[in-house]
């Protein structure tokens, strides 16, 4: 009986030693940090990774992850200053810095991405309207999102969080004025296509003008030199003619009827001529024809 009792206690120690080393160690992994707590009241902070201790049924555990987290910030509407609407959706990429301030000033992660949430929103609107729409969603978007970043990291630091960056995941005109700026757009591609082609148009015409007039003028210097030289042909050809027909009239009478032989009479053609005609002279006698 003794030996029943005392086995039933030794069990009963050695489950309560299990319970007490359950509750009296815990483990904290690379992507943690801990803060211990006693009915409410910090004790101290773990941020080694390893195997830690606490007293047991009087401590809590209260874990935070150590790795950056991104914060989604709902899609809102910002007013530019040229008095334009812009609905753009930032991104916050955050990390705890300080779990003890973390815990005390917003206590978990839904509460630090409720409060970067509207420190992102209203730091963000405040950006947009001292800028431009242009400008917000052009050259300056970076500058602006880098300003937002900063101003934001500033205050962060008073709920123990570390703002690692924010940026905008997408810019866009609100649906119902889409539309009306897409036509408008439109309209002014239209009138520069047109101005363009138009400036086109009267280039082309220069040109072609240019390209007329050269042509006229390279046409009637053609046509002179043409004239002239052959002026200077006919007259060197009757010079030539007017020294032969001096040096022998009767050869000169003979060769010039020749030629119109050639360009009159073919192998098969019929001429019907009075016999005493001065063309066939020198056809129908062989003699030398008296000069006339």
């Amino acid at each position: 009986m003794k030996l029943k009792l005392f086995s039933l206690g030794g069990l009963v120690v050695a489950v309560l030693a299990i319970l007490l080393m359950r509750q009296a160690l815990f483990t904290v992994n690379e992507s943690e940090q801990v803060i211990i707590t006693q009915f409410g009241e910090y004790k101290r902070t773990i941020q080694q990774p390893g195997l830690a201790w606490k007293t047991p049924f009087v401590q809590t555990v209260n874990r935070f992850d150590r790795r950056i987290q991104t914060s989604d910030a709902p899609k809102a509407e910002y007013l530019t200053q040229d008095k334009k609407r812009l609905v753009a959706d930032p991104v916050t990429r955050w990390r705890i810095a300080d779990p003890l301030l973390f815990y005390k000033t917003v206590r978990d992660e839904s509460g630090a991405r409720a409060r970067l949430d509207d420190l992102v929103l209203s730091e963000l609107r405040r950006e947009v309207a001292s800028h431009t729409f242009d400008l917000v969603i052009g050259p300056r978007r970076e500058t602006i999102m880098d300003n937002v970043a900063t101003t934001t990291r500033q205050k962060a630091r008073e709920f123990g969080i570390e703002v690692v960056d924010v940026r905008i995941k997408r810019a866009d005109l609100p649906q119902e004025v889409q539309q009306s700026v897409f036509q408008r757009m439109q309209a002014e591609r239209e009138r520069e296509a047109k101005r363009y082609r138009s400036e086109g148009d009267e280039e082309s015409a220069k040109l072609r003008a240019e390209t007329d007039k050269q042509r006229t003028i390279i046409l009637a210097e053609a046509k002179q030199e043409a004239e002239k030289l052959r002026g200077e042909g006919d007259a060197l050809a009757t010079r030539i003619y007017a020294e032969a027909y001096g040096k022998d009239p009767e050869f000169y009478a003979f060769v010039r009827s020749l030629q119109a032989y050639e360009q009159f009479l073919g192998r098969r053609s019929t001429v019907v001529l009075p016999a005493d005609t001065d063309l066939f002279r020198y056809l129908s006698s062989p003699r030398k024809s008296e000069s006339r």
